[in-house]
């Protein structure tokens, strides 16, 4: 088991964001978490990665408007409980996140914000062949190299999230809304660079609006709802679960 998190619960204050969400992903796994807005989707994958403990951390001893958040549960990486781990340690082990919108370096250029995505890799050698193979899977990103990150397009931000996050080197790639605001054309190209990307070895747990896409392309899927896992199987079991269609998913 590559990754295995189990009875995840999150509290804002007294708001229950995750109520004892269980997941595992296999090596060589394409997995999709899908569901409704506000379904706890990012939380999870936000708690996975160690950044809502850094967001704990934060809020210590600090009057906001969140005065509180509460973790509990397990996450385990190769089968190492990482929970006590920050944030750097999880990827430094290949577990890397690529957030939602992106979230670019916006002064700097393309070519430096992928190279920061490369942070915890030594060999210049290896920084180069990654950047290549990443110019490779988009050739747009070499052609704006040289540009500053802030000017790029939509698709763009998306596509150099994705290539900044593959710098690192991951063993799996969590990728949060990847399509969120984006043209029809240019959502259907991040799909098949996504599903590029896993035939090349990586791992992916996916978080996807696009329900049907995300399904399509996932060996296992879990639904999540109000915190809680409604559903996992296949994409044939989803398929043949109406309830869980048309309630939760509304297809």
């Amino acid at each position: 088991m590559l990754l295995d998190a189990r009875q995840l619960r999150v509290a804002y204050d007294t708001a229950l964001v995750l109520d004892g969400v269980s997941l595992c992903v296999d090596r060589g796994e394409f997995f999709s978490l899908v569901g409704a807005n506000g379904a706890g989707k990012t939380t999870t994958l936000r708690t996975i990665s160690g950044l809502m403990d850094w967001e704990k951390e934060m809020n210590k001893g600090m009057r906001k408007e969140i005065s509180n958040i509460l973790i509990e549960g397990e996450v385990t990486f190769e089968g190492e409980k990482i929970n006590a781990m920050p944030p750097a340690k999880r990827a430094e082990l290949g577990l890397i996140l690529c957030p939602e919108g992106g979230r670019p370096f916006r002064e700097l250029t393309v070519r430096d914000n992928l190279k920061a995505g490369a942070f915890l890799v030594r060999d210049k050698g290896r920084i180069t062949h990654l950047l290549e193979e990443v110019h490779a899977l988009f050739p747009r990103l070499r052609e704006r190299q040289n540009q500053a990150a802030g000017t790029l397009s939509g698709g763009e931000r998306t596509m150099l999230a994705i290539g900044r996050a593959l710098m690192s080197a991951p063993k799996i790639l969590l990728i949060d809304e990847p399509s969120l605001g984006l043209a029809p054309i240019v959502k259907e190209e991040v799909f098949r660079r996504i599903e590029d990307i896993f035939r090349a070895g990586v791992t992916i747990l996916l978080v996807e609006q696009d329900v049907r896409r995300a399904v399509s392309m996932a060996s296992r899927s879990y639904v999540l709802s109000q915190g809680r896992v409604v559903f996992r199987g296949t994409p044939e079991e989803l398929q043949g679960d109406e309830k869980i269609k048309k309630v939760y998913l509304g297809l």
